[in-house]
Order: C-alpha cells, then sequence, then structure tokens
C-alpha cells in the first residue's frame, strides 16, 4: 500500500472519529455529510486516493453512465414462485422457489442433457443463502443456469431485500446474531422444502448461516442435508481480516468503526441523504471490495453496487458486530460425511481465501476451488466456474444424476 494511501486511510479514520463525536453532539447537518464519506472511506483503505479522485472526475458522466446501466442491465429480474416463512421472533422471511413445471421440463430438457447427461433430475431442494448487504438477486447468474434443471429456493436474509426488518432489532434492540441467522434458514426450509433431500448454498454471511444452522440442528444435516456449497466465507477469526489495510490503518478502524456505524445507524435517514451525496466515492469502494479483475462488466459492477447501496445504514450497523462474534468452526463436522464445495477468489479483501483453505482443511473430501483473479462476489465475477463447480456439486451430492459417455 502507497505511503499517500496510508495517510488517506489515517485522515478518513480522523474524519470518522470527528464525526462520531460531532453525532453525539447532535451536531447532524454537519455530521453526516463528513459521516457519509468516512464510512465509506474507513471500509476502503487502500482504495481511498483513487474513490476521492473520482468525486472530481466527469461526475456528470458517471451519473449518466449509472442511469443507463439501470435502464439497460438486464440483472437481478429473474423471479419465482415467491413464500413467506415466519422466523421464530415473527419477522417476516422472503423467498422464491424455481420450480420444474411440465412446460420447463420440456423447454429445458435439452439443457439438462447438456449440464448432468440425463433428462430426469432427483427430487433435491437447493436452498441458496446470500451474503452481507446483499440479497437473493447476486446468485443471478447461477439462477439463470439452474432453472430448470433443479428445484432451487432464494431468500433474502432479515432486513435485507424483501424480507421484513428483525423484530427482534427493531421491537427489542437485541443485536442480530450469525446463530439468529441459521435459525431463519432452518424456517424458511421448512416453509419452502418441508420435504426431500436438500443442498445447502452460501456465500459469505450466507455460508456462516448454513454453518448456524448446522450447528444448531445437527439432525436435521444428518436426515436431510445431501452437500453442501461454501462460497467466499468464513468459520471464525474475522476480526483478524485487515482488509488490505496496513497494520495501523486496519487497528484504527477497528477501534472506531463499531463506534461510528451505530452512531450512523441512530440517524438513518439523514446518513441516506449523505450516503447517496457521495455515490461516486461508495461506487469505488464497492468496485474494490467486490471485485478483483480489471475488466469486470460495467453493468455487473453497477448490479452489485446497487445491491449494495439498497442495504439500509442501520441494517449495516446492526450486522457488523455479528462478524466478530462469529465462530462455527466445530459446526463443519457435521458436514464431514458429505459432498462438499468450498470456493473462494484468492483476491477477496473480504473473507480471505485462507480462511476457505482452513475450512478445506477440516473437511479433506471437500473439492476446495480458488480463483486466482477474483474478488469477494466471485459468482458474479466468474459466474461460469461457480456454476460449472456447483452443478458437479450437485451430481456428485445425487441432485441430479452422472452425465453418460454418450454425452460427454
Amino acid at each position: 500500500m502507497s505511503e499517500s494511501n496510508g495517510e488517506a486511510v489515517a485522515a478518513a479514520v480522523a474524519s470518522a472519529t470527528e464525526a462520531a463525536g460531532e453525532v453525539a453532539a447532535g451536531g447532524w447537518r454537519r455530521a453526516t455529510g463528513i459521516a457519509g464519506v468516512a464510512i465509506g472511506v474507513v471500509a476502503a483503505g487502500a482504495a481511498a486516493g483513487v474513490a476521492i479522485e473520482r468525486l472530481t472526475v466527469g461526475r456528470g458522466m458517471r451519473q449518466k453512465a449509472r442511469l443507463a446501466l439501470d435502464s439497460a442491465g438486464p440483472y437481478g429480474g429473474l423471479r419465482g414462485t415467491p413464500g413467506t416463512a415466519r422466523a421464530d421472533d415473527g419477522t417476516e422471511l422472503y423467498y422464491e422457489v424455481d420450480d420444474i413445471g411440465p412446460e420447463t421440463e420440456a423447454a429445458h430438457a435439452g439443457r439438462r442433457r447438456r449440464l448432468f447427461g440425463r433428462r430426469e433430475p432427483a427430487p433435491v431442494t437447493v436452498v441458496l443463502s446470500h451474503g452481507y448487504c446483499l440479497n437473493q438477486d447476486s446468485w443471478h447468474f447461477q439462477r439463470a443456469a439452474l432453472r430448470g434443471v433443479v428445484r432451487t429456493v432464494y431468500w433474502d436474509q432479515r432486513s435485507h431485500g424483501r424480507s421484513g426488518r428483525g423484530v427482534a432489532q427493531t421491537r427489542d434492540g437485541l443485536p442480530v446474531t450469525i446463530d439468529e441467522l441459521g435459525r431463519d434458514l432452518k424456517a424458511v426450509v421448512d416453509a419452502a422444502a418441508p420435504e426431500g433431500p436438500i443442498v445447502l448454498v452460501g456465500h459469505s454471511m450466507g455460508g456462516m448461516t448454513v454453518m448456524a444452522l448446522a450447528d444448531a440442528f445437527p439432525e436435521f444435516v444428518r436426515e436431510r442435508v445431501v452437500g453442501v456449497a461454501l462460497v467466499g466465507t468464513s468459520s471464525g477469526r474475522l476480526g483478524e481480516v485487515s482488509f488490505g489495510l496496513p497494520v495501523a490503518g486496519v487497528n484504527a478502524v477497528r477501534r472506531v468503526l463499531p463506534g461510528v456505524l451505530k452512531a450512523l445507524g441512530q440517524r438513518a435517514e439523514l446518513v441516506e441523504k449523505g450516503r447517496r451525496a457521495t455515490a461516486d466515492l461508495f461506487a469505488g469502494i464497492i468496485k474494490r471490495y467486490s471485485f478483483a479483475s480489471r475488466d469486470v462488466d460495467p453493468a455487473v459492477a453497477r448490479f452489485a453496487e446497487r445491491m449494495i447501496e439498497s442495504t439500509p445504514i442501520d441494517v449495516v450497523a446492526e450486522y457488523y458486530p455479528a462478524f466478530n462474534d462469529h465462530d462455527k468452526t466445530e459446526a463443519l463436522a457435521h458436514f464431514a460425511d458429505l459432498p462438499v464445495l468450498v470456493l473462494a477468489g484468492v483476491r477477496d479483501l473480504v473473507t480471505p481465501s485462507e480462511h476457505s483453505e482452513a475450512i478445506a482443511d477440516l473437511l479433506p473430501d471437500a473439492e476446495l476451488v480458488l480463483v486466482p483473479d477474483a474478488g469477494h462476489l466471485v459468482m458474479l465475477e466468474h459466474p461460469e466456474l461457480v456454476t460449472d463447480r456447483l452443478a458437479d456439486l450437485l451430481t456428485r451430492a445425487g441432485a441430479v444424476p452422472a452425465a453418460t459417455a454418450a454425452d460427454g
């Protein structure tokens, strides 16, 4: 990391501290603007110098480009049969099911032969869980490929996407926990797939949710789960992640960020105005921490940006502390006898690939796939590769028959 970027990080931390102080003192008119910038810069760290430059160069042109991408981008528009599950605290959890109907079966028979070699899939349901600040649409490319091949369920974690705000958080003021998310996933499975074998797929926080379900419901895993995919995730020790920052920078971020997030979350409406005003800054940060390739489709990058932008700042604040407490290393043992895919981007700054390697070390029969030129949103950055490995997992799990020699 360059000296100028290190100075930018230090300045960002100072701004965040100043903003938190002004929040506590009630100086919201000025503090919101500072905080809206600071929270992004603190998260960005090494990208700060580039991001600040973006604020002054071609802003109008970039705004027009974003509008054009929003109107023309085809991503995130796939929809299924909607449903709602109830969490144990009453939170409404929204999900969608892509079933295999007669008309779909006829239309996609050739496609299934190309992917898996036979027409008839086994009666398995694949349940996909998304990551922090995303929603079910983050699986867009995999959803497009698997449609008509197997029965799939996509859901929005509490306070994300179309799901309701967490009742325990809004009514009781309780923090979000990964254990709570595991129970949420069980409620969705009970509602959307009450019978039959299950393949669990989770990205980032979604992978942690899968581990939490296994920790709380080991008998469910033994009886019904036939395969697991853990994509860009971690079983613990997230408090040690540096996010690509130097030691001094990451220590400062860890010290001030929880307080800043909490303060910002308490005045979400005002902060969101500042956040929208600094959209260019956030765009640079999001791209750095989502992707590693230089040639990512701008429409895909904007798609990711829209999902993250749609997560309210108070939800960001509610979830953040849960990651430091997350430790589900022992829960991985419940997957030991199952086909498991562990996949990560080598240049992931959010859940570094070393965390996936640690998971694979505890599951020696798992398939470990490390993608050299990929960041955190590997399923959007390299969708064909991720879909290919998921297809192979589904074959190993018996979700679909193995390809025949005649079909290659």
